[in-house]
């Protein structure tokens, strides 16, 4: 999917939840996508970790808690129509933002495991600056990644939080994601954790931080 084909899928009459500054007075937003079975409340509260005068949150709620049925290792057609109506929701995010005067070179996207995975994807498949991607626990979607991501991220900043042992998320398709996203002229980031398990830790929230951080220096 690329941003100038509109699709309507199953998310798209779901409620785009804000927080953070109004969108009206933001110089910078965050786009939020939670993970499967949780909610776009939940990123919010999250995203409360990271919260700096002038940015604005934007969390797109999934029909039924979940942006798609199977595993994002799955050849993508058994994750359709839900994987491409989720990237049509972060697009109608960030098109939100920019209606509000924010550019995209000052919107980052923030995701968790699901979230994390439609995150990364929306930027390969819509490569040009963004403000940032910090992907919790995911990797780009596919059974088998696509030999070459065509376009350039020109220098957004990514960063990749994994644990290595993390029952969702194999280490070699964090590895492989980054390799992408450095093919594709980002400037990546990539930790990961020793026997952390499914989950966000204290060392990723303040790297995060930080770039948010910088959105707004």
């Amino acid at each position: 999917m690329s941003a100038d084909d509109r699709v309507d899928g199953p998310h798209q009459d779901q409620q785009l939840v804000t927080g953070g500054t109004d969108l009206a007075d933001a110089e910078a937003a965050l786009v939020l996508t939670h993970g499967r079975g949780a909610t776009a409340r939940g990123m919010l509260q999250m995203a409360a970790e990271f919260q700096q005068e002038g940015v604005a949150f934007l969390a797109p709620q999934a029909a039924r808690q979940t942006w798609y049925p199977n595993s994002f290792l799955e050849p993508v057609e058994r994750n359709e129509p839900g994987r491409t109506s989720g990237l049509q929701a972060i697009s109608d995010a960030i098109s939100e933002a920019n209606d509000a005067g924010i550019p995209t070179e000052q919107i980052m996207l923030i995701g968790f495991s699901q979230g994390a995975c439609l995150a990364s994807e929306y930027l390969a498949r819509n490569p040009r600056r963004y403000g940032g991607l910090a992907a919790f626990s995911g990797g780009l979607i596919g059974e088998e990644l696509d030999d070459g991501y065509p376009g350039d991220l020109e220098g957004t900043p990514i960063f990749l939080g994994c644990s290595d042992v993390d029952p969702h998320i194999p280490e070699e398709r964090v590895h492989d994601t980054a390799d992408v996203f450095e093919s594709m002229n980002a400037d990546v980031t990539k930790r990961l954790y020793e026997g952390m398990g499914h989950g966000v830790n204290e060392d990723e929230m303040e790297y995060v931080s930080g770039m948010v951080a910088e959105l707004v220096d």
